[in-house]
Formats: structure tokens, C-alpha cells, sequence
């Protein structure tokens, strides 16, 4: 028993790691790539003003639109690795990921918050995050639906997080012990490490819904 709490310290440090060079590297994908290609569509757009040629006018629309898109990918790319707004708080960076999530995929998800929120740690706060993130990926890969819901509930010494879809739908204990290093694995345990728990619940062909808990 006495090596757990070590086996869980390591854990938490290779996350916190982790976490830390994914915003590294968003930050050189958003000022870095994301910016250049924005300065090249911008430049596009001024030489197609100069244009007369319609055949060129037209191959110049068609190069904006794919550079629009790039520039799209990245974002929602640098927002996965690593939330720029989450300093302002859970839920605003769960918001500004759900707007990005949904001009990506199409899928519209509802946020709602009840209670005031609370600060919490760094750590928690990107636990949190992940698992919503992880499990609105899930949902754009195999619910086949076109909306989903979040609800933050904060109260005086939790937050509860409850994520629905109506989808699909999946066998959840044959997920769990065919893959145990699948994205449903690695939600309950980045909870655990934080002091949360993550329980999944999914019956085929009526949805599933992800319960979040996580001590203030």
C-alpha cells in the first residue's frame, strides 16, 4: 500500500508535464503557423482585388477557401492541446472550445452553469477541461448525432459536470476491458489523479452520459 501514493505522485508529474509542453506547442501553432498563414491569406485576398482574369480570379477564391480551413484546423488544434482562455476560468474555456467544436463538426452543444463558479487549482481545472474535450471528440467520432449538452453544477464543496448525448451508444464494460489505454481509461484516471472521479454510463441506441465530480 505504501507505494501508491507514489505511483499516483508520478502519475500526476508526467501529466502536469505533459500538460505544460502541449501548451508549449500550442502557442507556437497559434503565434507562430497560425499566424503566417493568416498573413498569406490576407495577401491572397489583396491580389485577387487586382485580378481581372476570371479563370484566375476563380483559382485564387478556391486557394483562400483551402487556407481558410488550414487556418481553422489550427486553431481547433492549438485549442486541443492547450485552451488559451482556461486562465479566465472552466467555464469560459469550455464555451470558447464548444464554439470552435461546433464550426468544426457541426454538432451544437448546449453549456449551462448553475451556481457561482469557483476558482479552482490549475491541475483540476485542466483535468476537468480534458474530459470534456476527450468526451466531445468521442462524440463527433461515433455518436452520429448533431447535439450534445454540457452542465456545470457548482455547489459549496463540489463541481458535478454532466455531459449528454443521445447517439448511439456503446457497451461500456467491453470498451473498458478490451482497451483499457482507450480515451474512456484515461478520463477516469486523469480524474483520479485529481482527486475526481468519472463515471460513464451508455446504452446502445439511446446515448450515453458522462457524470464529472470533482472536490472544491
Amino acid at each position: 500500500m505504501e507505494g501508491i501514493p507514489v505511483t499516483k505522485s508520478i502519475s500526476s508529474y508526467i501529466i502536469q508535464s505533459q500538460d505544460e509542453e502541449l501548451k508549449r506547442i500550442a502557442l507556437e501553432l497559434h503565434e507562430g503557423v497560425g499566424q503566417t498563414l493568416y498573413s498569406l491569406y490576407t495577401g491572397l485576398q489583396y491580389i485577387e482585388m487586382g485580378i481581372e482574369q476570371p479563370g484566375m480570379k476563380a483559382y485564387l477564391q478556391e486557394m483562400q477557401q483551402t487556407m481558410e480551413r488550414t487556418i481553422k484546423e489550427i486553431q481547433m488544434l492549438s485549442v486541443e492541446l492547450h485552451p488559451p482562455t482556461l486562465s479566465l476560468g472552466l467555464v469560459s474555456a469550455i464555451k470558447s472550445y464548444v464554439r470552435l467544436y461546433t464550426s468544426t463538426y457541426g454538432i451544437v452543444v448546449s453549456v449551462e452553469s448553475i451556481g457561482e463558479e469557483k476558482i479552482l487549482p490549475d491541475q483540476n481545472k485542466i483535468a476537468v477541461f480534458r474530459v470534456c474535450q476527450e468526451a466531445l471528440i468521442n462524440i463527433a467520432k461515433y455518436a452520429d448525432i448533431d447535439s450534445a449538452s454540457i452542465q456545470l453544477d457548482w455547489r459549496e464543496e463540489e463541481i458535478k459536470v454532466v455531459i449528454v448525448d443521445h447517439g448511439q451508444g456503446f457497451n461500456v464494460k467491453k470498451v473498458l476491458k478490451e482497451n483499457l489505454s482507450s480515451g474512456l481509461g484515461a478520463m477516469q484516471e486523469r480524474m483520479l489523479l485529481a482527486g475526481g472521479t468519472c463515471d460513464i454510463a451508455s446504452t446502445q441506441g439511446k446515448g450515453t452520459s458522462i457524470l464529472i465530480d470533482m472536490p472544491l
